[in-house]
């Protein structure tokens, strides 16, 4: 397959995938069982190894770590470069709202399961949700979706609210593109340890059947708790 072609299918499958995502972020969302008409499949597609997660260098940074009942994943929030997205995800950390909540979806991307999205979070649960924020895009930020990234699901730009997902191997194509109004997904932060969790978790056994065509496939069976989310001191 031409380096092309690989692009494109690579580009049209991580295009479905996040109508999906979305969807499973706004508050409607009621769970694995929840069905909608706007969710589409996620077809397996060969995608462009992107560069690992990028060095923070000299900005002002605050580390989390997110503890769940299989390890724990540490997450670098770039607070200046992403000041309204990092500072959403740590009003969530610093109120607790995440305790108790799950990484419940993985998508593979491709048949070697190197590239996908780990999604968890409140799952649209109302009685925990804050107001939606304003989207960041890649093209202000300079952050971008590669190996190791974490970003916000959303439905339309600025209603991201409290569902996360982690990049496995680069998805360039999420950063959007400014030439066609694309303001892609915002990235906020990146994983600084606990990688191979995440990796672990992309791979774990997920649910073949779901009310949802869409979701088939996607819905890990034993969804992976998330005891707390704190800050690193």
């Amino acid at each position: 397959m031409s380096r092309g072609i690989k692009q494109w299918a690579g580009a049209r499958a991580v295009s479905a995938l996040l109508i999906a995502l979305a969807w499973m972020a706004s508050p409607g969302f009621a769970g694995e069982d929840a069905q909608t008409d706007a969710a589409v499949g996620v077809e397996a597609a060969s995608v462009e190894a992107a560069p690992g997660a990028e060095p923070t260098g000299t900005f002002e940074t605050t580390r989390v770590l997110v503890h769940t009942d299989l390890g724990d994943i540490g997450i670098e929030l770039q607070t200046q470069r992403a000041p309204i997205t990092a500072g959403n995800f740590l009003r969530y950390v610093d109120d607790k709202r995440f305790d108790g909540s799950t990484i419940y979806r993985a998508v593979t991307i491709g048949d070697e399961g190197k590239f996908g999205l780990v999604q968890g979070g409140l799952a649209g649960n109302r009685d925990k949700v804050l107001p939606p924020i304003a989207h960041e895009s890649p093209a202000d930020t300079g952050l971008h979706s590669v190996d190791g990234a974490v970003s916000m699901a959303r439905l339309d730009p600025g209603t991201a609210t409290a569902d996360f997902f982690f990049i496995v191997g680069g998805l360039l194509s999420m950063d959007g593109d400014p030439a066609t109004g694309d303001p892609g997904y915002a990235v906020f932060g990146n994983v600084f340890s606990g990688m191979d969790l995440v990796r672990t978790i992309l791979l774990l056994p997920r649910k073949q059947e779901a009310q949802s065509e869409a979701m088939k496939g996607q819905m890990l069976q034993q969804p992976v708790k998330i005891i707390s989310v704190r800050r690193v001191e």
